[in-house]
């Protein structure tokens, strides 16, 4: 299978059944034939049912040779246990992968005929195989950073004040969302984190983290990303003075880049999400970041991609 192939329609055409998406992630997870998950012996046989049929065998169970344990191409994945077809899990993960802005647990369930919780899960457990592996190298070169906020607005209500009582003190405009930092180096690859709360103190381990100590960072006036990228060589654009772009020692000073992220970002969690919960946010960052930096190849090779990370991840639901 030629990895530019994979678009939707010939997705639904050549694997349709359970039989046809099972050989599919078969080679996709073994591309050097199949592997024990248990002990990693690389020897393992298919077991067959018998002729006289007595012994009753479901398709795809491998034996391995070593450890004599039984297993399928969904055991140790994010897959593992779950009584949803792999056809339809094949489609689920095109279906993320080639929406620029998400889908919702509500279209899968309808397109997929799952039911509402089942596809709620299966997009979470989709999302975790899109998580980044922590980074071998650090970002380098011209990096943005900047912070948004994640939630609806606020309601306010009467702000009377009744007789023998102190008036309410005003609440910050994003006392109620979830603060979200992101670090896009330019031309390459964006990483977020969810933070409790935007301080110098909390953002510069995530600086120092994913950041070479050498590279250039690139913000907006926030005396908060200022303190936090003490030390390092750093320039800011003033957008609270309308400077949005401006050219400084043969340097592009912007953060036009983190800000299309963010676009992407807040256009997918408010116009098809909705409503996303704290406990989850990762999840979801996981997800955008995942096709931003796959951003550049086809929606059937961000799948490949997607699906190579179903290995070695386990998600439960407790509800």
């Amino acid at each position: 299978m030629k990895q530019t192939s994979l678009n939707l329609i010939e997705l639904m055409e050549r694997f349709a059944d359970e039989d046809k998406a099972r050989v599919c992630f078969e080679k996709l997870r073994w591309p050097d034939g199949p592997a024990c998950p248990h002990c990693g012996a690389a020897d393992p046989y298919q077991l067959k049912p018998k002729a006289d049929g007595k012994t009753h065998v479901r398709k795809g169970v491998w034996k391995c040779s070593r450890c004599r344990k039984q297993f399928t191409v969904t055991i140790g994945t994010i897959m593992e246990d779950s009584h949803i077809p792999l056809h339809k899990w094949l489609i689920a993960f095109h279906l993320l992968c080639a929406s620029k802005k998400g889908m919702s647990a509500h279209q899968l369930h309808r397109m997929l005929g799952l039911g509402y919780r089942a596809a709620w899960f299966m997009a979470h457990r989709i999302r975790y195989a899109m998580t980044q592996q922590p980074m071998l190298t650090k970002l380098f070169g011209i990096i943005e950073v900047d912070e948004t906020y994640i939630g609806g607005k606020t309601k306010t209500g009467s702000q009377a004040v009744k007789p023998g009582e102190r008036a309410k003190d005003h609440l910050s405009p994003v006392h109620n969302k979830a603060a979200v930092v992101s670090l896009v180096q330019r031309g390459g690859q964006v990483r977020s984190r969810h933070i409790n709360r935007v301080t110098a103190e909390n953002l510069r381990p995530v600086i120092d983290e994913m950041i070479d100590k050498n590279a250039h960072i690139m913000t907006d006036s926030s005396t908060t990303l200022q303190g936090a990228t003490m030390g390092m060589k750093h320039d800011q654009v003033n957008h609270s003075a309308g400077e949005y772009v401006r050219y400084e020692d043969k340097s592009l000073i912007t953060t036009n880049s983190v800000e299309s992220y963010f676009a992407i970002l807040k256009r997918g969690i408010h116009g098809v999400y909705h409503h996303v919960s704290k406990l989850h946010l990762h999840r979801y960052l996981s997800e955008f970041d995942f096709r931003y930096n796959a951003r550049d190849v086809e929606d059937g090779v961000r799948t490949l991609l997607a699906i190579k990370g179903i290995s070695g991840k386990r998600l439960t639901y407790k509800g």
